[in-house]
């Protein structure tokens, strides 16, 4: 062989793509990075760290670009398989185990929370968590906090989930509501001041317009309370 054509020999070697020259290791690579396109969105931080490729699988160079993905009905998880795929007939397809975290600004309770507790924005505030962890999901907008009370009791440092708000306040705190206390088959109305919030089968604090007094009450509807014995 001539130095010309040896030369030349060489010169295309280098300039063999990625994905042709380690195909092991660019299907590594492809893994990561398409990982961090799908989940890499505005105000998120993704790491992922693929597995080494089995060295007893021999990969031939692929004439092409690889492509990746997920199979069908694949949730976020810590764990994700990611499907790297060689095309052509004399190609290849292997999934590669990746270590995922996203990383978002997720809402979280600052203070212990009660059932029925109406969610102010200064019970919680904005912290970045890994949402591969959360599987129950998350609440990032304080927006969707408003008239919202608690479907169940959190704790401080808990993650504000969907499940855990319920629906929107009936009565919220300064709300004037008709206070209605039964005693003996009579029933007795006077207008209130409302010095908590909640839904329907919640309980708080009222105050008596006329008398002052503050009683323990359960919201019955909208702008309606009843007085506890």
């Amino acid at each position: 062989m001539t130095l010309r054509p040896l030369v030349a020999l060489l010169l295309c070697a280098l300039v063999l793509p990625a994905y042709a020259a380690e195909p092991a290791e660019a299907a590594r690579t492809l893994a990561e990075q398409w990982l961090r396109s799908q989940y890499g969105t505005p105000g998120s931080r993704v790491v992922a760290q693929a597995a080494a490729v089995d060295p007893r699988m021999q990969l031939a160079p692929c004439p092409a670009p690889l492509s990746a993905g997920l199979q069908e009905g694949t949730r976020l998880m810590p764990r994700m398989n990611v499907t790297v795929r060689c095309p052509g007939a004399d190609g290849w397809t292997i999934r590669i185990p990746v270590q995922l975290q996203v990383f978002r600004q997720v809402l979280v309770v600052v203070r212990p929370l009660q059932r029925g507790d109406g969610v102010r924005t200064d019970d919680v505030r904005s912290e970045e968590r890994d949402i591969t962890r959360l599987g129950y999901g998350y609440v990032s907008d304080m927006h969707d906090l408003e008239g919202r009370t608690l479907s169940r009791a959190l704790g401080a440092g808990s993650v504000l989930t969907p499940g855990a708000l319920g629906g929107r306040s009936a009565v919220k705190a300064g709300d004037q509501v008709q206070l209605i206390s039964r005693l003996d088959g009579i029933e007795v109305r006077a207008s209130g001041i409302a010095l908590g919030g909640g839904d329907s089968g919640s309980r708080l604090r009222v105050r008596n317009g006329s008398s002052g007094k503050v009683v323990d009450a359960m919201v019955t509807a909208p702008g309606e309370v009843i007085a506890l014995p």
